[in-house]
């Protein structure tokens, strides 16, 4: 069945809820990486314990984003992203009022639970009501607010830990955010463009993971992240501890670092549309897209890793505008190879696989500089990684265009290819 192509202003309200929704995950989820320099002083930890708890959101994260693909596609997808949404907030709280190291490990792990719904759902919804050559906006705007979340939090939340302690900020942004979910109850998208009897969970588990394109994507999607996550979870202490920034210094630069990335997210989905309503085929676009972005964030990561300490800025935002600009695709992949009946699975296998990057480059990278009092080799290690991803997003990635589903699917499977 073909989606049907809408007018942005008719997908607007709910496009603004999902972007906001994942601007507040992004917020949440990197909060702890902000308030790691005052960790670090009142629990008296050191770098490889800091390391553990960064990455401890991703053992349940990655783990249930496998779950949470199928429950979007078996389940009202607009019910599944509200509950994780309501988890997500009162963990947040609660990391706000706990006291030591365990405890906040706890909070870490029932965060990443909450926050697995979030990719998962989006896909499964623009997969549903948005059509192919309004996706890479759209993706764009979901991205947005994905690097947003990290902005915001920098400038907003790093300011107000500076004034107020960490604690607080917490529970406050904890609070406030509950309000998102009236307003999603309100205007969320009403109606599917299929039937939930369509999928068949085994059948296109088996099929997606013979798949070459899944793979490719898989790689391409884990190394992207790899960069993404070191950025979110080491970026505030290492301004502060290798360049020597006040907290003040520090929100403002890295508040900078993913304004960039989150406008280079959102140009590059917007491009990408015009050259597929100019007539360029999808595979060209989209891959060249990535291929420019994993290019451009490697070669700023590496330039960043050699700089003098007046010289690394520029690189620094380089590497960002190359994280925003390969980021803007990923899901436009997984909603264009998988269609509206397996977009949710497609998104929660590849995000699972991919998010073992958020299990291995925090603690890597903490284990790294705790033996060798620097960011260097951990930053040459995350430039090539996108090199890679570039190289897995052209090569691993065949056509991109609906895959051919299990048998007991090829009806529906054949009706979508023929009508896209």
């Amino acid at each position: 069945m073909k989606v049907t192509p809408q007018k942005l202003s008719s997908i607007a309200p709910w496009l603004a809820l999902l972007a906001v929704s994942v601007l507040i995950n992004y917020v949440d989820r990197g909060n702890l990486s902000i308030a790691a320099p005052l960790l670090k002083d009142e629990l008296h930890l050191n770098p490889w314990q800091l390391g553990i708890l960064l990455s401890a959101f991703f053992w349940t994260y990655t783990v249930l984003l496998f779950v949470v693909g199928w429950l979007v596609d078996r389940f009202e997808v607009n019910v599944v992203i509200a509950t994780g949404y309501l988890v997500w907030s009162l963990a947040t709280v609660t990391t706000g009022l706990v006291h030591g190291f365990a405890l906040l490990l706890v909070t870490r792990l029932v965060l990443g639970i909450g926050e697995s719904v979030a990719f998962p759902s989006c896909s499964k919804i623009l997969a549903l009501h948005v059509s192919e050559e309004r996706r890479g906006f759209a993706n764009g705007a979901i991205i947005t607010g994905i690097r947003s979340g990290p902005a915001v939090g920098m400038f907003g939340a790093g300011l107000l830990m500076a004034k107020y302690g960490w604690r607080p900020v917490f529970v406050g942004i904890g609070l406030a955010s509950l309000i998102w979910l009236p307003a999603w109850k309100k205007w969320m998208p009403r109606g599917h463009a299929l039937g939930g009897s369509s999928f068949r969970g085994l059948a296109t588990i088996a099929t997606m993971l013979r798949k070459r394109s899944f793979w490719g994507a898989a790689a391409g999607h884990f190394s992207g992240n790899y960069l993404l996550y070191v950025m979110v979870t080491w970026l505030p202490f290492y301004l502060v501890r290798e360049r020597h920034l006040s907290m003040n210094a520090m929100a403002k630069v890295a508040g900078l670092y993913f304004l960039v990335d989150a406008s280079s997210a959102m140009a590059a989905g917007a491009l990408s549309d015009l050259f597929i309503r100019r007539g360029y085929t999808t595979t060209l676009v989209r891959k060249s897209v990535m291929a420019i972005g994993h290019t451009t964030g490697a070669i700023g990561m590496a330039a960043c890793a050699l700089a003098g300490p007046h010289t690394y800025l520029p690189w620094l935002l380089v590497a960002g505008a190359g994280c925003g600009t390969a980021a803007s695709g990923i899901y436009a992949f997984c909603q264009i190879l998988a269609g509206p009946q397996a977009a949710g699975t497609w998104t929660g296998f590849q995000g699972g696989l991919a998010n073992f990057s958020g299990v291995i480059a925090p603690a890597l990278t903490g284990f790294i500089v705790n033996r060798s009092g620097n960011f260097r080799t951990p930053f040459l290690i995350t430039s090539a990684i996108a090199l890679a991803g570039g190289a897995a997003w052209v090569f691993g990635v065949g056509r991109v265009e609906p895959v051919t589903w299990a048998p007991k699917e090829s009806v529906l499977a054949a009706t979508f290819v023929d009508s896209v």
